[in-house]
């Protein structure tokens, strides 16, 4: 270094190549600190020339004080030191630094931003609390007259599309002379963050050429609104249309999608595209193909992508652990937990609830409260409510009702409508009235409009009793809450597509066959598997012939008879129901895998469910 710096020197002062080549390989402050020291004290090298690539080299560094000390002591005219430093610190999650910069710049008259300083500016503003920050930025660049620069006009749209002002994006936007496609992708990224995506559709379809980022904030898009049907096509519509191979946050993205309807088809045809292109392998692709198996129901293959990686973090023991314990397997789940732990992987909340839930649905009662009770003491991890209903499920299901409502009254958290319809579950099993009633009074003492959906077990529950004048008074606190309950769906695959069922559906193309097949269905099972609806539990007081009708346009005895349908005898059918299954369904499940011999395979809000020979994996308990 210090021969080096003595030939750069004897160069003489104009020769400053080897030391900026020097510099642009540079990165340590130590070596850095040489130079600096080394251009002060020797006449023959000027700073002043240099001072632009020793920044740079700072910057680029990670040594922003050592930076930023260089620009406060000899605060140079050009603005591009100034960027370095203002855009090194705009990548941090705090903006504080890069605005003081930006301010410090202003109040000088020696130097003046460019359209790299608003740029750099602009995306640490996005970092902000409020949009001020922003706003006075903006109003800089259109009196400096940067503002319809194509890299500041899409720093423009970027930041009011963070902050959610999309009118403001768009006109930034419109008004741009020229755009490129990151002009479209951040506009279309604004609008699906907002959950607008027939606008962000709309963009997408306007936008000359579709780069690989642009599909992947809209298929994100359709998954995090919950348009799972949507994100799939528009998948395999890239497939057919672009020449861009899926990275793998398009990969994620779209496994995602099909997990959540149930799409098996399609999730195990992207695993074989993977495999056929080469992909590499990562974790994040790994843990998406774990989740998608285990809730399409195929936990085997889940263990078979388990086994094989190469790379596993806390996610990938989770999905793991969650997918064994959603199919009923808590001596699995209980196994894989302890192997994580032995592995040296500490477990988070996630994974913790996953152990919980394997271990009350198979009654490991010692093992989950041995587990409940490690959590803060080994784990450091506070028990959240979702915690606590896992263990009040567990006790209840064991029978032990009164430690679990001891345990409901000594929570640090106020008890939610779950873990009180967890404890009355048990209290309908072991048959305590006296404990049900009491929890039934606590229910009611609730408030419903925050308990996401309760008043309609409430409602149930009065119904059940006959008490229909209990069930007026709630339903006229519902209408003055007003309070809208989401409808529920069923979704079942057949030969690649998803269909979608909701309660009394209309709108299915094949309805009209479908309701006729499913009073065939019922009338056999009826007569051969003594199945017969169960009215207790509908919500209106309406006539029993009404009621019947209203149990039995499910969604899910609609997708059944579907699937009756249209599969080959002896296939499976395999259904996913975004509510918990009623216990009409789950009787008639039953009869129908019975009389039909068939396999149904449900996953509804809580678990699987495997009905076989007119029986259930999960033996009425859930």
């Amino acid at each position: 270094m210090t021969t080096y710096l003595h030939l750069a020197a004897a160069a003489g002062g104009g020769c400053l190549t080897p030391v900026r080549s020097l510099l642009s390989r540079c990165s340590s402050l130590h070596h850095l600190e040489q130079i600096h020291a080394h251009l002060t004290t020797n006449p023959l090298l000027s700073l002043a020339p240099l001072l632009h690539s020793l920044v740079r080299s700072a910057a680029a560094g990670g040594h922003l004080n050592y930076a930023g000390h260089l620009l406060q002591h000899f605060r140079p005219s050009s603005p591009i030191p100034w960027n370095f430093l203002i855009q090194a610190h705009s990548k941090f999650p705090s903006s504080r630094e890069s605005i003081r910069l930006f301010r410090l710049m202003l109040a000088l008259d020696s130097v003046s931003p460019d359209k790299y300083t608003y740029t750099f500016i602009l995306t640490s503003c996005c970092r902000e609390p409020s949009p001020l920050a922003g706003d006075a930025s903006h109003a800089m660049a259109l009196k400096s007259g940067f503002a319809f620069d194509l890299y500041v006009a899409n720093s423009l749209v970027n930041m009011h599309s963070e902050f959610g002002r999309l009118y403001s994006a768009q006109r930034a936007f419109e008004e741009m002379p020229l755009k490129d496609s990151i002009s479209w992708t951040n506009l279309i990224k604004g609008y699906a963050k907002q959950g607008k995506m027939d606008v962000a559709r709309k963009l997408f379809d306007e936008m000359p050429h579709p780069k690989e980022v642009s599909w992947v904030i809209l298929i994100a898009g359709y998954v995090n609104v919950g348009n799972y049907h949507d994100a799939v096509k528009l998948f395999n519509y890239m497939l057919q249309s672009s020449n861009d191979r899926p990275s793998e946050p398009v990969l994620v993205s779209v496994l995602s999608a099909c997990t959540h309807i149930g799409a098996l088809t399609q999730g195990r045809w992207i695993h074989a595209y993977i495999d056929k292109i080469n992909l590499p392998m990562t974790v994040n692709i790994t843990n998406a193909l774990i989740d998608m198996y285990c809730k399409c129901g195929i936990i085997d293959s889940a263990k078979e992508v388990f086994g094989l990686a190469l790379e596993r973090d806390l996610l990938t023991w989770s999905c793991m652990i969650s997918g064994l314990a959603l199919h009923g397997r808590g001596d699995e789940a209980l196994k894989a937990f302890h192997e994580m732990v032995a592995y040296g992987v500490q477990p988070d909340s996630i994974a913790v609830l996953g152990v919980l839930n394997g271990c009350s649905h198979c009654g490991l009662v010692d093992e989950g409260c041995s587990i409940f009770y490690r959590m803060s003491q080994s784990w450091g991890i506070t028990p959240e409510i979702e915690h606590y209903g896992c263990l009040i499920d567990l006790l209840g299901r064991a029978g032990e009702l009164q430690k679990a409502l001891g345990i409901i009254l000594k929570m640090p958290v106020e008890p939610d409508i779950i873990i009180w319809r967890s404890l009355l579950s048990a209290c309908r099993n072991y048959r305590n009235v006296e404990l049900g009633e009491r929890i039934l009074d606590q229910i009611v003492r609730l408030d419903l409009r925050k308990q996401g959906g309760g008043h309609l077990l409430v409602s149930n529950l009065y119904a059940a009793a006959g008490r229909w004048e209990k069930v007026d008074k709630l339903r006229c606190r519902i209408r003055d809450a007003s309070e809208v309950q989401k409808p529920g769906w069923s979704c079942i695959e057949i030969n690649g597509e998803v269909h979608e069922f909701v309660a009394d559906d209309r709108l299915h193309h094949q309805i009209v066959d479908i309701r006729l097949k499913l009073n065939e269905v019922l009338r056999e099972v009826a007569e051969k598997g003594g199945y017969v609806a169960n009215t207790e539990l509908v919500l209106f007081d309406l006539s029993e012939e009404d009621r019947e009708q209203a149990v039995h346009l499910h969604s899910e005895k609609l997708a059944v008879s579907f699937g009756l349908m249209n599969m080959a005898a002896g296939c499976s059918i395999r259904i996913v129901k975004s509510l918990r299954i009623c216990e009409d369904c789950h009787s008639a499940m039953k009869a129908v895998s019975y009389v039909f011999d068939r396999e149904i395979v449900m996953r509804d809000r809580s678990r699987f469910h495997t009905f076989k020979e007119g029986r259930c994996s999960c033996m009425d308990y859930w």
